[in-house]
């Protein structure tokens, strides 16, 4: 399961069917992996009977935690709604070497067509699930958020970000659109660290806004101008240590900045309270899952 300590700290558990992006975007991302896939058509399966039947296994060849059933579906689907799937496992699952995940009944030129676009989906989504869940249980005893980024495969952001969830992490912001982010590049532009808040607040209200920054003297003058979610770009551990003193609970303070597993406890205990990761999603490698043909 995700981890408690961060769930406390104002996360949200979780929950597969409350996470789980909109129905009509699962569909129109199947629709368009199936086109570069099929293109006019699978030459290869047309040498089948059309009304041949087969019954699939998809089993998986080493530990990891399961992700992406729903787009596993619709590609299937959207070939023969009359393929069935039984699924024996779920998302945020922990599945291991030998394990049977699903099995799949129906014509085979279907399940031969979809094969290799659904679990594409599978492998990606399970490894970025495998990479979260080991991020998350390294620090699964403190009370720190393990967060995203927007460091995505290009066309597989919400897939990705769903995974990390399945994985016990944490969403940072979608895109550039629903949160404020003020980098140094922003705050060049704006002038100061007060001139981009004040803009932000006042251009939009009620959006979250968190500004970067690079030396304690800036984070006391973002604290000053009233920064509430304030991200220290690549500090030592000394100096986070400092900055989180300094805040007193002012603000929530995230760590950022190449981030790996080995240096991840050290950051979270130096009392941060967010923590964000661009490997969870930029350093995937696909999970060896295998689909077997049974007879019937």
């Amino acid at each position: 399961m995700p981890n408690t300590s961060a769930a406390s700290n104002g996360a949200i558990p979780f929950d597969p069917r409350r996470h789980l992006p909109d129905p009509a975007a699962i569909e129109s991302q199947a629709r368009l992996a199936l086109a570069e896939d099929l293109g006019d058509g699978d030459l290869t399966a047309s040498l089948l009977p059309a009304d041949q039947h087969s019954r699939v296994e998809l089993i998986t060849r080493e530990p990891a935690t399961l992700s992406g059933c729903a787009w596993f579906d619709e590609v299937f689907r959207l070939l023969d709604p009359e393929v069935g799937i039984r699924w024996e496992a779920a998302d945020g699952d922990r599945i291991h070497p030998g394990q049977r995940i699903c099995v799949l009944e129906g014509r085979s030129r279907a399940l031969l067509t979809g094969e290799r676009t659904a679990m594409n989906y599978l492998q990606t989504l399970s490894g970025t699930a495998t990479l979260a869940r080991r991020y998350a249980d390294s620090v699964a005893d403190l009370p720190v958020l393990l967060l995203d980024t927007r460091k995505t495969l290009p066309g597989l952001r919400a897939q990705q970000k769903y995974a990390v969830l399945c994985g016990g992490c944490h969403n940072h912001r979608l895109g550039l659109f629903d949160v404020i982010l003020i980098k140094e590049n922003h705050i060049l532009a704006a002038g100061s660290i007060q001139a981009a808040l004040t803009a932000a607040r006042t251009q939009h209200p009620g959006v979250e806004v968190e500004i970067e920054v690079e030396s304690l003297d800036e984070l006391e003058t973002a604290l000053a101008a009233g920064g509430r979610i304030v991200l220290l770009d690549n500090f030592p551990l000394e100096a986070m240590r400092r900055a989180v003193a300094m805040n007193a609970g002012r603000a929530r303070l995230e760590a950022s900045g190449g981030i790996n597993l080995e240096t991840l406890r050290a950051i979270a205990e130096t009392g941060v309270d967010r923590i964000s990761v661009g490997a969870l999603t930029k350093d995937v490698r696909a999970v060896d899952l295998s689909m077997r043909f049974l007879t019937l």
